[in-house]
């Protein structure tokens, strides 16, 4: 009898496992594939006019904070030796992705450790490390817009005329013709991308691959660069890509947090925070300095790419109220794709250091 309980208790442990897994994918897939989209019509415009100012401050943030990544890794090798490399650097990534707040490269992280041998505890290990550093991850960014022109007195009257919009849509030819669409909200071009996207991602080159949130990212970019294909639109409607990158990022917090959140006490340092407040800083403080005495940018060009360099959605919202323009979105806009694409690549990278 006593066996049958343990038994029953072991089969409904791995089918919570397994739905939340599913939750966590599905939601996974809804949010990357609808930034891509959303990011999709001004990206590669953006790219090749602004390549100089905005995609490399992206790079610059990105590396920043993986080199910081990587001394917090040698530190903590030797403050807590009782922990493997393995472990440390599937802690220190988690941390990566929740200072960075990036959820893409959350999951590429999760997803480049789920095939070693003891893949679970690394994905829960991955898990907690995003969860203590993702708080400060908003906050930080939040306040470095709000407290960086109070510090340097800037006149935002002054600083909104010297703002030099970003946006290059003018650069796509639109279409002439009557563009047919493949259903009302666009829940099949949507699918569309995704499945090309999953596919996509499943393609490896050694051990590396782009992962189901690379594969889904750069597909649904070029479909939103395009917006169409001849006369057949794919590109769906704002509403349906708002709704689904909400309720994506929802289901995927939902289903990796729940998973995680039972070891979090277990793998809890008060010295993980302090490494999540360093890969916060640093990057910021690097690509601002960079973007002001190397590329000259005006105080809100500057400020609209860091909140893209730093993937901070919130922080671009505030950035916006203090600046009184939205005009700082089009910095943030030409910066966040490369920011997220390069991440990803950067937490795979490593990892793969760093076995």
């Amino acid at each position: 009898m006593a066996s049958k309980v343990i038994d029953d208790a072991k089969i409904s442990i791995t089918f919570v496992k397994s739905a939340l897994k599913i939750v966590e994918n599905l939601g996974l897939i809804l949010f990357v594939t609808s930034v891509g989209f959303i990011a999709g019509p001004n990206f590669f415009g953006n790219f090749k006019k602004n390549f100089k100012s905005y995609v490399l401050i992206a790079l610059v943030v990105i590396i920043a904070g993986g080199l910081s990544c990587a001394g917090c890794i040698f530190i903590d090798g030797m403050v807590s030796p009782e922990s493997t490399t393995e472990e440390s650097a599937s802690m220190l990534v988690g941390l990566l992705s929740g200072s960075l707040t990036s959820t893409p490269a959350f999951s590429a992280a999760k997803a480049t450790v789920a095939s070693r041998d003891n893949g679970a505890d690394l994905e829960t290990i991955v898990t907690v490390g995003h969860g203590i550093a993702y708080l400060f991850g908003v906050i930080g960014v939040v306040l470095f817009v709000q407290l960086i022109p109070k510090f340097m007195k800037a006149d935002m009257r002054v600083e909104r005329e010297k703002l030099v919009s970003a946006d290059s849509s003018g650069s796509k030819k639109e279409y002439k013709g009557k563009l047919i669409e493949m259903d009302e909200f666009g829940f099949m071009p949507f699918a569309l991308a995704a499945i090309i996207g999953i596919f996509v991602g499943s393609i490896k080159f050694g051990n590396f691959s782009l992962t189901t949130t690379g594969g889904c990212l750069l597909t649904s970019l070029i479909f939103g660069h395009f917006s169409h294909f001849g006369a057949v639109s794919v590109m769906p409607k704002d509403t349906t890509l708002k709704v689904f990158r909400e309720f994506g990022l929802v289901l995927f917090l939902i289903g990796a947090g729940v998973s995680g959140g039972a070891s979090f006490v277990q793998y809890f340092k008060a010295v993980y925070f302090l490494y999540g407040v360093v890969m916060t800083i640093i990057p910021m403080i690097v690509g601002f300095l960079f973007a002001k005495y190397v590329l000259k940018l005006s105080l809100l060009n500057n400020l609209g790419s860091i909140t893209g360099g730093m993937t901070s959605t919130p922080a671009l919202g505030t950035l916006i109220g203090t600046a009184g323009t939205e005009n700082v979105a089009s910095a943030y806009a030409a910066t966040y794709p490369v920011a997220l694409i390069s991440v990803v690549i950067i937490s795979q990278v490593l990892l793969l250091i760093f076995k």
